[in-house]
């Protein structure tokens, strides 16, 4: 299968041309956040205040990488089960979030948020943290310092690779292949 070259901000074109099972090739800026970060960022904008980063086409990965060494970027970065932020990715969807990347299935209210928007969900393979990590050229912190490695990071990636998983139809691969 060919793999498919896609840039940040992730535009509804282009993710709704996605399809399940598909393999991705990822450049361009993606968002590094867990659990206690999306908790920050939903109760802020609940309090009224401005989103921390340009959520328009926004890729979110459900990360927290491992201390740098020395002139690298990250450390080792791979995905976390995603079904902890299934609680506040359909506000952020609705928001302009148009990908996220992680691993594990998504509740049904956030596949219907995808379809609604047009998002995807990616998934990076566990246990590849170091091959991820190669494709972060730069990183900083946003916001939420406190929070270390869980901190709401912006990374530059390229060729960063990833499948698939459940595209903005709502075809999962969990469904596909079990």
């Amino acid at each position: 299968m060919k793999q498919i070259r896609i840039v940040t901000p992730l535009t509804e074109i282009a993710s709704r041309a996605l399809r399940v099972g598909e393999e991705v090739l990822l450049s361009g800026v993606v968002y590094v956040a867990r659990d206690e970060a999306h908790r920050r960022i939903t109760e802020a904008l609940g309090r009224g205040e401005p989103p921390s980063f340009n959520m328009e086409g926004a890729v979110i990965f459900y990360a927290g990488p491992s201390p740098a060494r020395p002139g690298k970027p990250v450390g080792a970065i791979g995905p976390t089960t995603s079904y902890r932020m299934d609680p506040y990715s359909p506000l952020l969807i609705g928001m302009g979030v148009r990908g996220m990347i992680g691993k594990g299935a998504r509740s049904p209210e956030v596949v219907a948020s995808m379809v609604e928007h047009g998002a995807v969900y990616f998934g990076a393979t566990g246990g590849i943290a170091a091959l991820l990590a190669s494709a972060v050229v730069a990183s900083r912190v946003i916001c939420y310092e406190d929070l270390g490695p869980e901190a709401l990071r912006e990374l530059e990636v390229r060729d960063m690779p990833l499948i698939v998983v459940i595209d903005s139809t709502g075809g999962s691969i969990y469904r596909k292949w079990p």
